[in-house]
């Protein structure tokens, strides 16, 4: 039988007495998109107090535990995989327990407990709090499932444990779900309606990192241009909300002007935006403080009027071509990049070709592109036909992909002689001999260590570049 708990009562789960000594293993794997990565450092702070540590060895883990992404079905392949490598490792430790976070949890969860019988419990993203209930239902023998979606932002009161990081950079969540049904989407399914965090408890947690050394906070949510605090509940209620409430509520911009001030010290990004839900406040906050960083990251999906209209997209190419301008002209310097789906249902070669013309016309420093696949469940699945051939879809990318490699070496040429300002987050994974960091535009910079240490913020001459990375010398640290 399922194990489903009220969510108005779920958050007793975190008022257990916390365990003396963390003497079991959790091992926590994420896909997909950024969020789940935040979530998963929130999921090892709750299993924290009941005892875990996390750990890197598998064979080591008590606790096994995938965080999913159901966005397109290569990710959900992959994460199906590494189930069959944990279980594998499994029948050597016949007690270590194997779990599925997520939004394949939601969307998956009869055929993983009853049919496949391959988990021992499956949690969905606004569920992570009752994870110690539903482990003592697993120890009870019992089949262990939570997946009920929240009205309220969920996990505002969890200080994360941050996994893996490198202690420079880290994500803060600041809504989440989404309202905006995109027919090729699983998300308002698997994460649920649009809802946000009280901005106070925003900045404190920022202000807890940046106590803790860290130097670039990323702003997280499915659709951070709609934030939008009021109280609590979700978005869609707001204009049943009281007169108060509404004169008092936070938008994005708003919420993005509060953190630069509280933390002037501090780099900041967002992601991600959807073009319809973009304001001009926001460019026009981002223009006003140099401590929030000169890059977007735009779906738009496709080039065409027509196809952004079957998608459900609530914009046209030229409202998108018009938000581009206004970008180039209030931040002249602004890094862009994008998503884009090559062969969604009935799309024409004309369709194409006005998607590699928008590309012409925006010139993206990067992007994420990716070739249609029919996600169960959606509007697109039910309702059109999958009509565009496999051949056609994979020559349509790969004329996406090549285009946008052209551009990438376009934009990372213009940098050449010129000095750029770069945090310093890490090695570079191709040469131990060499710093990596990103400029505020989000692009790669490796050069060589010298007596600098991550969280430096340097000034770099770049010398060479590829059509990903830039490779230069450091002139002057700006601080350390």
């Amino acid at each position: 039988m399922e194990k489903i708990i009220d969510q108005d009562k779920q958050g007793t789960a975190l008022d257990r007495p916390k365990k003396l000594g963390n003497t079991k293993k959790l091992f926590i794997e994420s896909y997909g998109c950024q969020m789940n990565f935040s979530d998963s450092e929130i999921v090892a702070s709750i299993l924290a107090k009941e005892g875990y540590d996390t750990t890197t060895d598998l064979t080591q883990a008590d606790l096994v535990l995938v965080n999913t992404c159901s966005i397109r079905e290569k990710a959900e392949q992959t994460v199906r995989k590494r189930l069959e490598t944990y279980n594998a490792v499994k029948k050597t430790n016949p007690s270590m327990k194997v779990g599925v976070l997520g939004c394949m949890a939601e969307r998956l969860k009869s055929k993983f407990l009853e049919e496949e019988k391959i988990v021992d419990l499956v949690v969905g993203p606004d569920a992570y709090k009752d994870l110690p209930n539903l482990l003592d239902e697993v120890d009870a023998g019992r089949e262990a499932v939570n997946v009920i979606l929240s009205k309220d932002e969920t996990y505002a009161d969890v200080a994360p444990v941050r996994l893996g990081g490198n202690g420079v950079t880290a994500f803060v969540s600041i809504t989440r779900g989404c309202d905006n049904m995109c027919t090729f989407c699983v998300v308002p399914f698997t994460r649920g309606r649009e809802r946000s965090r009280d901005p106070q408890s925003i900045i404190q947690e920022i202000n807890a990192l940046a106590a803790d050394g860290y130097k670039e906070v990323t702003l997280l949510g499915q659709n951070v241009d709609s934030y939008l605090w009021y109280g609590g509940g979700l978005k869609k209620d707001f204009k049943n909300a009281s007169e108060m409430a509404k004169a008092t509520a936070v938008d994005f911009a708003q919420l993005l002007d509060l953190v630069a001030q509280a933390q002037p010290k501090l780099r900041f990004r967002f992601s991600t935006s959807n073009p319809q839900d973009m304001t001009r406040d926001v460019l026009h906050v981002m223009a006003k403080h140099d401590n929030i960083c000169n890059y977007i990251h735009l779906p738009v999906q496709s080039g065409s009027t027509r196809i952004l209209e079957a998608m459900n997209r609530q914009h046209t190419r030229e409202e998108y071509m018009a938000l581009i301008d206004d970008i180039k002209r209030i931040l002249p310097d602004c890094g862009i990049s994008h998503d884009m789906i090559a062969g969604f249902p009935t799309e024409t070669e004309q369709d194409h070709q006005d998607t590699l013309s928008l590309m012409e016309y925006v010139q993206y420093d990067f992007g994420f592109m990716f070739m249609y696949s029919e996600r169960p469940g959606t509007m697109a699945a039910r309702k059109m036909e999958d009509d565009v051939p496999d051949p056609i879809k994979k020559r349509r990318l790969t004329e996406i992909i090549n285009l946008q490699q052209q551009h990438s070496a376009l934009r990372t040429q213009k940098y050449l002689g010129k000095t750029v300002e770069v945090l310093i987050e890490k090695e570079s994974k191709k040469d131990a001999e060499y710093w990596s960091g990103r400029t505020p535009q989000n692009t790669v910079v490796d050069f060589p260590k010298d007596h600098y240490q991550p969280g430096d913020i340097v000034q770099v001459h770049i010398e060479q570049c590829t059509s990903a990375t830039l490779i230069g010398k450091a002139v002057e640290p700006i601080n350390a």
